[in-house]
């Protein structure tokens, strides 16, 4: 596919005006529009203007936030979106296998990558729908591992993760969850943890959630209910060996569950919390929740 027009919009708290810029003059040889995202918008309405001023391609330059806030607006368009990463976590980007920290790599994967069409997730918190790419929640959610410490990670490899987790884990309770999937009966939980994403893999190669695939029209659901020592190991292990390394090797080639991680599939669902709950979308931390609903818009959005 040839791009004739392309959008561009960028975080410019995250790269060089000038050195994007030029980027793009060396790499692409259509038209290019520019708009530049705001704290007041992080790139929704910029997308809508790309759409309505018929660019082809979208790029989001940025981190994480200016991703899911352009790819809101481009779900359901024949707009491809593009990506240069350039923030902390860059988590659809690695799941896309995009390169990171190089920008005209970048570029040149949206210039010559195949259109692909992915799903994309909504969640309903009181009435307002919210887009995600990556994976919503609460609890001990992604950052977790996101947000692990790279010289830790670099002498210690997965017991960086553990010691994360151990941070992590002094700031959670478990609580009851009642949760409906799909259209079958709601079920009574306990948990602390409850992650629900498109796509599973974060910092490190730790896939949080093994069995989550960008276009195979379901969201994949965790929820960890480790409470003490001796459940935090196991949930460690399950992460790191049976959902890690045995799943490169081959031995497994579905989510494997403990006693205090489970790992289920659903078109959409319905969570109700006991007590609000701190809740973040794509890594951004939104406020409290005690209800909340999702659903997947399978191939909603084409990505190059």
């Amino acid at each position: 596919m040839t791009i004739s027009k392309l959008g561009v919009i960028w975080n410019p708290s995250k790269i060089d005006e000038e050195k994007l810029r030029a980027a793009v003059a060396d790499i692409f040889t259509a038209e290019v529009e520019w708009w530049e995202t705001s704290v007041e918008d992080p790139g929704r309405g910029m997308a809508t203007a790309a759409v309505e001023a018929g660019c082809d391609v979208v790029v989001a330059v940025g981190g994480d936030g200016t991703v899911r806030a352009v790819a809101e607006s481009l779900a359901g368009t024949e707009t491809a979106l593009g990506i240069v990463p350039q923030g902390t976590g860059n988590l659809l980007a690695r799941n896309l296998e995009i390169p990171l920290n190089n920008i005209p790599a970048a570029l040149k994967r949206v210039r010559d990558g195949e259109p692909k069409k992915i799903d994309i997730g909504w969640v309903d918190l009181d009435g307002e729908e919210h887009a995600f790419v990556v994976m919503v929640g609460f609890g001990i959610d992604a950052q977790m591992l996101v947000e692990t410490d790279d010289d830790l990670k670099d002498k210690a490899g997965w017991l960086a993760y553990v010691e994360a987790m151990g941070r992590a884990l002094a700031g959670t309770e478990m609580t009851d969850i009642t949760v409906t999937l799909d259209d079958g009966d709601a079920q009574e939980l306990r948990g602390h943890t409850m992650l629900i994403g498109n796509c599973g893999m974060v910092q490190g190669g730790i896939r949080l959630l093994p069995d989550a695939v960008l276009d195979d029209g379901l969201l994949d659901i965790l929820l960890v209910s480790a409470d003490g020592p001796l459940q935090w190991l196991d949930t460690v292990r399950t992460f790191v060996w049976e959902n890690g390394i045995r799943r490169i090797l081959g031995s497994v080639d579905e989510a494997v569950s403990s006693e205090s991680t489970r790992h289920i599939s659903a078109e959409k669902a319905t969570i109700t919390l006991s007590a609000p709950l701190a809740f973040e979308i794509d890594g951004e931390e939104v406020g409290e929740v005690s209800t909340f609903g999702v659903r997947v818009q399978p191939a909603a959005l084409i990505v190059r």
